[in-house]
């Protein structure tokens, strides 16, 4: 088992007013194709909120999504440009109308090995899917539509590869 560099990261789970998810399409040398929320890595000295407003400027060109309540916090390990790494994610909400990304992307998207893109409704995002991260993304967001953003972020803990816990409430 190779030796893992930790890694802090923050993502925003963006949402349309029906309730659809924006999200990109992955595929990761270590655990193949899935879908995850605009957010990455965030620079030395940088804030949670700062990084992932920079990562959706940088990801999807736009510049005008207010970040808001912090979802949830988990772990999960992957490789990323070679090295294994046990990334620490913060996952935020914010609303925003449903549209394209905008802008030149290609070369940010090459760099991430993202392959696509789309908006999930909630039905699409419960059905069968490929792997998404975190893998409770729908039952998360349906606990946002039927009570509004947890009181406080809730905690998925380590979230090993291919597995799904259920949500606990805090």
């Amino acid at each position: 088992m190779p030796k893992r560099i930790p890694r802090q990261a923050a993502r925003v789970a963006v949402l349309d007013p029906a309730g659809a998810v924006f999200m990109f399409r992955y595929d990761n040398e270590e655990v193949g194709v899935h879908w995850a929320m605009p957010g990455g890595g965030m620079e030395p000295g940088e804030s949670p909120l700062a990084a992932v407003e920079r990562e959706v400027r940088e990801e999807t060109g736009w510049t005008d999504v207010e970040i808001g309540a912090l979802l949830c916090l988990w772990e999960h390990d992957f490789t990323r440009k070679g090295v294994p790494v046990r990334q620490h994610e913060r996952i935020y909400l914010a609303r925003a109308p449903r549209r394209e990304p905008v802008g030149e992307l290609a070369a940010a998207h090459a760099e991430d090995k993202i392959q696509s893109w789309r908006w999930w409704t909630p039905d699409e995002l419960s059905g069968d899917t490929e792997p998404l991260w975190p893998p409770q993304l729908p039952e998360l967001l349906a606990g946002v539509r039927r009570d509004g953003p947890p009181w406080r972020p809730i905690d998925l803990g380590f979230v090993p590869n291919g597995g799904v816990v259920s949500v606990q409430d805090p």
